[in-house]
């Protein structure tokens, strides 16, 4: 899988894909990570990348020209899944998402910054717009880290543990049951015994009503899904 991911602050993202979880999976070939600095496509001397927005509301907006120039380039190379757009009004992304997005072969996600994108580019260029949540942030650039994050990790091979992956928070709709590990006890804290029990059909059942338990209780909302 490829992800290029557009920014106007590429020193955000550059430090985190090299870490971790995310370094393995490139390491392994299993993902190519690449960020572009959208000024690199501006035309103009200073290299801005935005302009006032017509009709005097506050603030600045994305220029259309860097980012058709930037996506336009690298479609030449390359055809690609998606094409996303980080904005607080898209569809919220969730667990079945990055489940879907992990299949893709190649994307872009193009990092919204100052006060937004000229509408244009998400008229004709965008395929798919994806938010955190309810919430502003400065740019996009948090989102698309977060995104690559929990969509690389899911990508065979990521994780040595398969499984691990799979019985994540949010994949059956139920949150995670608790876990727990050595010291069996500590400071009078005790690990419930059935899972010291070595009886695994029980221990999966004990681990099946805490996932339910604690969705009922903390999340509701996804028992209806």
């Amino acid at each position: 899988m490829r992800i290029d991911i557009i920014s106007v602050i590429p020193e955000m993202l550059e430090g985190f894909f090299n870490h971790s979880i995310l370094a393995r999976a490139q390491k392994k070939g299993l993902a190519e990570i690449h960020v572009h600095n959208l000024r690199d496509y501006s035309k103009d001397r200073h290299k801005r990348v935005d302009d006032y927005p017509y009709g005097g509301s506050a603030g600045m907006v994305m220029q259309c020209q860097p980012i058709d120039d930037c996506i336009s380039a690298l479609k030449a190379e390359r055809e690609y899944d998606e094409i996303i757009f980080t904005t607080p009004d898209g569809d919220q992304f969730d667990q079945p998402m990055a489940n879907e997005l992990s299949l893709k072969g190649n994307i872009i996600i193009l990092c919204g910054h100052y006060k937004g994108i000229d509408f244009r580019v998400r008229e004709h260029l965008i395929t798919r717009e994806i938010s955190l949540g309810d919430f502003v942030l400065t740019g996009g650039e948090l989102a698309a880290a977060a995104m690559t994050d929990a969509i690389v990790r899911l990508i065979p091979g990521v994780i040595g543990d398969v499984q691990s992956a799979l019985s994540d928070s949010f994949q059956d709709n139920l949150l995670a049951p608790p876990l727990y590990t050595r010291p069996a006890d500590y400071k009078g804290w005790k690990v419930p015994d059935i899972l010291l029990s070595g009886h695994e059909a029980r221990i999966r059942e004990w681990e099946m009503s805490q996932a339910l338990e604690r969705t009922q209780r903390l999340r509701p909302d996804l028992l209806e899904g």
